[in-house]
C-alpha cells in the first residue's frame, strides 16, 4: 500500500460510491510505535482484496484485508487491534476484533473498519399514485429508488427489485427484461385477476415459466392495504420478507392451464447478502495467521498445492524450509 494525502482518499471514496461500488473505509485510530502507521492513516479494502492507500506495512495490510473482506460480507463495521502477540488485554470487548501477527515488528495497531455498502436499489415503472408512493416510502426506508426510463433500458446489474406500477402501460417488456436479468424480486401492481392475465401474457411473450414464476403479482403482502402509500409500505415488506429468508406470501392464483406458475418466492442473488462475497481464506503455513487466498497476497506453489503467506518474510522462509527439505 502507498500512503496517500486525505484529499485523494476522499476523492477516491466518493468514487467508489458514485459507482456504487462496495468497500471498506480503515483508519487508523491508534498507533504504538514502532508501528509504521500513524493515527489517521486510511485504506479502502475493494470486494477482490484490493487494499489502496495505508494503514501499516505489509503484515498489518494482510490482517486489514482479511478482517475487512469478512466485514464486507457481513455488511458490518468493527475496530480492529493488531498486536505481536494477539493479547486482548483481558475480557473480550463487544465490537473489538484482537488479531496477533506474529510478524508484526512490534507495537499495537487499532483500526476501525466501516462496511460502506451501496443502498439497496429498486426501479419503480409507472406515474401513478401508487407509484409516486412508492418512491416516497423507498427513500425513506434509505433505499435508491429509480425510474425506469424506457422499456428498452437496461437492467442495473445490482437491481434489488423491479415494480411496475404502470395501470398496463409498457408492462410486458419491462417485466420480461427485469425477469430475464435476473432481478430478485419483480412485481406487478394489480389485482389478482389482472396479474394472472399479465402471467398468461409473459408465456405468450416466450418467457420461460420458472421465470414467470419468480413474478409477484398482485405485488406486496396481504396487509389489507388500501391506500398508495399503504400499497407501498406492503410491496416494501415484501422485498424485505424475501431479502431476509422470511417465508414468502401464499402463492397468487394462476392462469387455466399455467399450473407450474407458483407465487412469489425468498429472493436470491444480490439482494439476498449484505455484501458481496469476497476471496477465500488460507493459513499462513509459516506463522499460522488466516490471510486472504488472492492476489496480492504473496504466494507459493509447493507440491502442487498452492500456499499463503502474510508477508514475503514467511514466503522466503517457507521457501527456504522446502529447498533445504
Amino acid at each position: 500500500m502507498s500512503p496517500v494525502t486525505s484529499g485523494e482518499m476522499l476523492a477516491r471514496v466518493s468514487d467508489l460510491r458514485a459507482h456504487r461500488t462496495p468497500f471498506v473505509l480503515a483508519t487508523v485510530v491508534r498507533a504504538e510505535r514502532p508501528t509504521s502507521a500513524k493515527p489517521g492513516d486510511r485504506a479502502v479494502v475493494l470486494a477482490d482484496g484490493t487494499i489502496d492507500g495505508f494503514v501499516g506495512g505489509s503484515c498489518a495490510e494482510s490482517t486489514v484485508r482479511s478482517e475487512g473482506l469478512r466485514l464486507l460480507r457481513a455488511g458490518e463495521s468493527g475496530l480492529l487491534r493488531i498486536t505481536p502477540d494477539g493479547d486482548d488485554g483481558g475480557d473480550p470487548v463487544e465490537g473489538l476484533r484482537t488479531v496477533g501477527n506474529p510478524c508484526l515488528s512490534g507495537g499495537t495497531l487499532e483500526i476501525f473498519l466501516e462496511s460502506i455498502v451501496p443502498p439497496t436499489m429498486v426501479t419503480v415503472v409507472g406515474d401513478s399514485p401508487v407509484a409516486r408512493a412508492l418512491a416516497r416510502v423507498g427513500r425513506s426506508l434509505e433505499f435508491e429508488v429509480t425510474a425506469w426510463p424506457a422499456p428498452e433500458q437496461p437492467v442495473a446489474p445490482d437491481t434489488a427489485g423491479v415494480v411496475v406500477a404502470s395501470h398496463g402501460r409498457d408492462e410486458i417488456p419491462v417485466l420480461r427484461a427485469a425477469l430475464a436479468a435476473g432481478v430478485p424480486y419483480v412485481a406487478v401492481v394489480a389485482s389478482r385477476r389482472r396479474a394472472d392475465a399479465v402471467r398468461a401474457d409473459l408465456v405468450a411473450a416466450g418467457v420461460a415459466e420458472p421465470d414467470v414464476a419468480r413474478l409477484h403479482g398482485p405485488a406486496g403482502l396481504d396487509l389489507g392495504a388500501r391506500t398508495a402509500p399503504e400499497i407501498a409500505l406492503s410491496v416494501f415488506a415484501e422485498l424485505l420478507a424475501g431479502r431476509s429468508g422470511a417465508p414468502p406470501a401464499a402463492p397468487a392464483a394462476v392462469p387455466a392451464g399455467s399450473a407450474a406458475l407458483a407465487g412469489p418466492v425468498a429472493l436470491a442473488g444480490p439482494a439476498a447478502q449484505a455484501g458481496p462475497a469476497g476471496p477465500a481464506a488460507a493459513v499462513d503455513p509459516v506463522c499460522g495467521m488466516t490471510v486472504t487466498a488472492a492476489a496480492p497476497t504473496p504466494s507459493a506453489e509447493h507440491g502442487g498445492t498452492v500456499h499463503w503467506f502474510c508477508c514475503d518474510g514467511c514466503r522466503r522462509a517457507f521457501l527456504a524450509g522446502t529447498a533445504d527439505g
